[in-house]
């Protein structure tokens, strides 16, 4: 913990608090989860997780990512306790992984099949919070009919909807970015404090006033031995049961992903440039899932929201993620009577607009434009995951994004050729060639090869024989030279015209 840094890092826990607080109790909430299970993973994800990870500004609790998979497990499983137990053994898979040094495992998968998996995680979400939005009873179904379901609908739940989805979306225009005040506070908070405010004035109105089922219900302790026995142990009685290591698998495969995505785009947004390590995140992940199934609690990963807002708000160190942490399990300690008063309205709310921005449309007509090859691996994932799993829906769009690449190998080869010249002076000049097919397998192989050019050399890259370039690799090698400069390296690149797709070719600087 840096302490000449806590000056920023102190301000910044206090708003990703605020941010987590409903993100914890939705997320719970969307996984038909114990709302109580929501709060303990984001409690280990700040202390545990942010103790042991070498990540300066990740944030990691419960994800919106996972919500699929905890929603189908504890159906299949039959009990939250066996479900447990399956997230113990995926952190302990989690602990091997980083181990065997398997950070890596993030580069092999297209970010076709990436974007499409999350995209179907987001219509899911957004789907299974409309009972919350309008406070339909449960069991309620679009197959009783048009009019009463329509009747079914609580006055007084989408009134506190509508309200929270609009300060959501009004927190998020320019013109609230812009102002000093208001930018300080964060949307979720408004939304929260607005959702409780017109709650209590629906309280006295017959047809306005809330009813309990559509609260947030966290239990609440008399006294420390009762909060302690708040917490559900995993049913370890069911170790052999093949179902609860199929779970484990999947658990430990998502939420690795989830983590290494998370990482790589953290590490890009932060103005320090500094690097994550890889395998030890995932040994923390594993730590972190280990301990939070142990005591009742969500699988974690490292999330991208709640990790952006923490940069976003000038946290230097780990400090901010373990302090944010510490504030939950203070809140969660003495306060939790003030938690039973959020409107479930509130979280839909919250959870609609995290399910939309997974599923943007525009991301829709981004993956078109980006040709076949792109677009169909990542409609079928969507596809897959909406009817089937996760698992298998990330699975056929492994399929399709193969057999598009078997395609494309077959009708030219690939190679990656690096060749050291003579020195200039001093300096080190170094001509890598690219070959004529370089796609999204090539990925890690490039980018070990980049991180190993010494500082101050002379690169030249060559892409005269290149006829094809993926746009993951292109975007590695973007990457590559936008932070050259910082290591005193200068970067040459020799171009090839019509190479398809071009991948923001304004970034490169060509040989004259």
């Amino acid at each position: 913990m840096d302490l000449q840094n806590l000056k920023k890092d102190i301000p910044a826990s206090v708003v990703v608090f605020f941010v987590a607080l409903p993100l914890c109790l939705g997320v719970a909430l969307a996984s038909g989860a114990p709302l109580f299970s929501g709060l303990i993973a984001g409690i280990v994800g700040g202390i545990v997780v942010g103790a042991v990870s070498g990540s300066r500004l990740g944030v990691s609790g419960p994800a919106a990512g996972l919500t699929v998979i905890v929603l189908s497990a504890i159906e299949t499983l039959g009990s939250f306790e066996i479900f447990l137990l399956a997230v113990v053994l995926g952190g302990l898979m989690q602990i091997l992984l980083g181990l065997l040094r398997a950070g890596i495992f993030g580069y092999f998968f297209p970010s076709s099949v990436i974007n499409g998996m999350l995209t179907g995680i987001g219509l899911i979400i957004l789907l299974k919070q409309i009972p919350y939005a309008f406070g339909l009873a449960e069991g309620a179904s679009i197959s009783d009919g048009v009019l009463p379901l329509l009747s079914a609908v609580h006055p007084g739940v989408l009134a506190i909807f509508a309200l929270s989805l609009g300060l959501l979306i009004a927190w998020e225009t320019p013109l609230v970015k812009r102002s000093r005040w208001l930018a300080m506070v964060p949307g979720p908070v408004v939304a929260v404090l607005s959702a409780v405010l017109l709650s209590m004035v629906f309280a006295n109105s017959t047809g306005l006033g809330l009813e309990e089922s559509h609260l947030v219900s966290v239990p609440v302790a008399s006294s420390f031995n009762e909060f302690v026995g708040l917490f559900t142990l995993p049913d370890f009685s069911q170790l052999g049961s093949p179902l609860v290591w199929t779970v484990a698998v999947t658990i430990a495969v998502v939420a690795s992903l989830e983590t290494l995505l998370s990482v790589e785009a953290i590490d890009k947004m932060d103005p320090l440039k500094r690097t994550t390590p890889t395998n030890r995140e995932l040994v923390a992940q594993g730590v972190g899932n280990s301990f939070s199934g142990l005591i009742g609690g969500l699988p974690v990963t490292q999330v991208i929201v709640r990790s952006s807002v923490n940069l976003q708000t000038g946290a230097r160190s780990k400090a901010s993620t373990i302090c944010h942490g510490l504030l939950l399990l203070v809140c969660v300690a003495t306060l939790p009577s003030w938690l039973n008063m959020i409107p479930l309205g509130v979280l839909a709310a919250v959870l609609i607009l995290t399910g939309y921005k997974l599923a943007k449309p525009a991301l829709f007509r981004k993956m078109w434009d980006s040709g076949m090859e792109q677009f169909l691996p990542f409609v079928i994932t969507v596809l897959g995951v909406l009817f089937t799993d996760l698992l298998t829906g990330v699975g056929v769009g492994m399929v399709a994004a193969i057999f598009a690449l078997l395609r494309r190998n077959y009708l030219n080869s690939h190679f990656l050729h690096k060749k050291q010249d003579t020195e200039e002076g001093d300096r080190i000049r170094i001509n890598m060639q690219l070959a004529e097919e370089v796609t999204f397998l090539n990925k890690g192989a490039i980018r070990k090869e980049l991180s190993e050019i010494p500082d101050n050399a002379h690169v030249i890259l060559d892409k005269r024989n290149c006829v094809y370039i993926n746009h993951d690799v292109a975007e590695a090698i973007a990457d590559f030279i936008d932070t050259a400069s910082s290591r005193g390296i200068d970067v040459d690149v020799i171009e090839r015209q019509n190479v398809v797709p071009i991948w923001d070719a304004r970034r490169l600087k060509e040989v004259a």
